[in-house]
């Protein structure tokens, strides 16, 4: 099961301006501690959310960088790219890494992540579940979010479409669910959901 999707910044190197920003997080589910005898408040739920994801992006941030200089490729160009440019997901830099109970999270997670030039794309989830199929729900939501909602334009604003993005994640990835997609599956959901887009 998936516990996480988020949507956050990259940096090209660790001397730029700024933070690793978190876009947008989607949580399912809820963790619980059997050891901790304080209730929780919401607020404190929401403050301890927002530093794991804190946590996971820049661990990606860290692992996406250490890829692109150990492969040797120039650091990654963050300058907006236009509309017409096509994004081969194919070439962008990935991989997988394991956190362990306690650091952010209470049981040992796997984090996938997906870098596409100034963003990343992760899903954090059980330790035992199966990469090559979170890897490729990852490429395929990452296609889904770039084609819909044109992130890599310069006048994208991601934070005013939460909608769209909720309504991609419940079609293909429902309540955190990895499902296995055919070609064909994924084009009639896909025929789904821009018929329900654009209403």
């Amino acid at each position: 099961m998936v516990h996480v999707f988020l949507i956050h910044t990259l940096r090209a190197t660790k001397a730029e301006e700024g933070l690793c920003r978190v876009l947008y997080s989607c949580f399912f589910g809820t963790e619980n501690s059997p050891n901790d005898p304080q209730p929780h408040g919401a607020e404190r739920d929401r403050l301890l959310r927002k530093e794991q994801i804190l946590a996971v992006a820049r661990q990606v941030e860290s692992m996406c960088q250490l890829q692109q200089q150990a492969c040797g490729r120039p650091a990654v160009d963050l300058q907006p790219q236009s509309s017409d440019d096509p994004v081969h997901l194919h070439e962008s830099p990935c991989g997988a890494f394991r956190l362990t109970a306690g650091d952010p999270f209470q049981e040992p997670r796997t984090v996938v992540w997906l870098g596409v030039l100034s963003l990343g794309f992760a899903l954090v989830l059980n330790a035992h579940e199966n990469l090559l199929l979170a890897e490729g729900t990852l490429r395929l939501l990452a296609r889904l979010l770039l084609e819909h909602l044109r992130l890599l334009v310069p006048t994208a604003n991601l934070l005013l479409r939460a909608d769209c993005i909720e309504g991609i994640l419940a079609r293909f990835l429902p309540h955190g669910q990895l499902l296995f997609l055919n070609d064909q599956f994924v084009q009639g959901l896909e025929k789904e959901f821009s018929a329900a887009w654009t209403r």
